[in-house]
């Protein structure tokens, strides 16, 4: 019904799938009634804590972590804008993208998002295009 194979569904019964893209995701929700719907993120209300770090402070200590220079966050932006790394900071952005969790990555491309301008797809692209190049093994930015 949800036009997936028989081993999918297995498989996500048993909790042993890996992955399932948005789209076979959608059609075994409607196959049992369900639908799966993607909103806009709600807007902070109210100021911040005075203990908030942002992502991209975050991201830029997780990629500096085991090496001598460390990217700041400013620098990170600007690879991230750009889609580009210089060769510097070439390792950090491979060890970000291969190790940092995906919620941090999401909070980053969200920052990236509200103080650029940028699109999100665009820095979600850019990070591919960066990962690609890094010769990640990470399976989200296989194609």
């Amino acid at each position: 019904m949800a036009g997936v194979s028989r081993s999918t569904i297995v498989q996500l019964e048993n909790a042993t799938l890996k992955d399932l893209s948005f789209s076979r995701t959608a059609a075994v929700l409607n196959a049992i009634g369900l639908n799966l719907e993607i909103w806009q993120p709600h807007p902070r209300v109210g100021p911040r804590s005075s203990e908030y770090t942002p992502p991209l402070v975050i991201a830029a200590r997780t990629a500096s972590t085991s090496y001598r220079t460390v990217i700041n966050s400013e620098v990170l932006s600007s690879v991230l804008y750009a889609g580009v790394a210089p060769e510097d900071f070439q390792a950090h952005v491979h060890t970000l993208l291969d190790e940092a969790p995906l919620a941090l990555l999401a909070r980053v491309v969200e920052q990236m998002h509200v103080e650029t301008g940028m699109p999100r797809d665009q820095v979600w692209s850019n990070m591919r295009r960066l990962a690609t190049k890094a010769k990640t093994r990470r399976a989200i930015w296989q194609e």
